[in-house]
């Protein structure tokens, strides 16, 4: 008959044994939980990053062309706005992604009173980006305060540098050259008009952005 020492010291024994392989194998798995959390935050960063991308590659949006570009019936800027159709005047479909506005040039080339375009149509419920841009040795205020209050305004972008926007701006301004990108979602149908403040009547630059379903 076995001692009742040794018997409990075998149970003892028997135990240590069970458990200890548990203990190298718990810290391995802590080890590589710890390897693999610098990876999985540097893709939770990635993603937040891609977050502020602004609806993806610009390249690949759609390109929507200033008025010269679309096929607007004559006449129709004594219409409504919601009277158009954008099929039938050339615009792109609406799509989830941003689509990109002809760009604005101010003082295009260099001649400080020279506009690229003037009249620019959309889509109601669509996301833009619209550059507008100085080219001319003065001063520019764009003014476009009924357009910008009848948007979803998500952000304005100077260099790199964002804006987000909680309401309509009073004006953007261009003390020297450079790019403005504004960043927007249309509401609702409707014919608005903008201009550079500050001009005299002989040197006016005017234009129209028509929002139509």
């Amino acid at each position: 008959m076995k001692s009742p020492w040794l018997v409990l010291m075998a149970a003892l024994f028997g135990v240590g044994i069970a458990f200890a392989p548990a203990g190298p194998a718990f810290a391995q798995q802590a080890d590589d939980d710890d390897a693999a959390s610098p990876a999985a935050s540097a893709t939770a960063q990635a993603d937040d990053d891609d977050d502020d991308d602004d609806d993806g590659d610009a390249q690949s949006a759609s390109m929507v062309p200033a008025a010269e570009g679309l096929k607007i019936p004559p006449g129709s800027e004594m219409m409504p706005a919601a009277a158009l159709n954008g099929d039938q005047i050339g615009l792109p479909k609406n799509s989830l992604s941003s689509q990109i506005i002809t760009p604005l040039v101010l003082g295009q080339g260099g001649q400080p009173f020279k506009v690229s375009h003037t009249d620019f149509y959309l889509r109601a419920g669509q996301a833009y980006r619209w550059d507008i841009k100085s080219e001319g040795d003065i001063e520019y205020k764009f003014n476009a305060p009924d357009f910008f209050r009848n948007v979803w305004m998500n952000q304005i972008v100077i260099d790199d540098l964002e804006v987000h926007m909680a309401g309509a701006p009073a004006w953007l301004e261009y003390d020297a050259h450079g790019t403005i990108t504004v960043q927007f979602q249309t509401v609702r149908p409707g014919r608005y008009d903008w201009h550079v403040g500050g001009l005299d009547k002989e040197h006016e630059m005017k234009g129209t952005i028509t929002v139509v379903p």
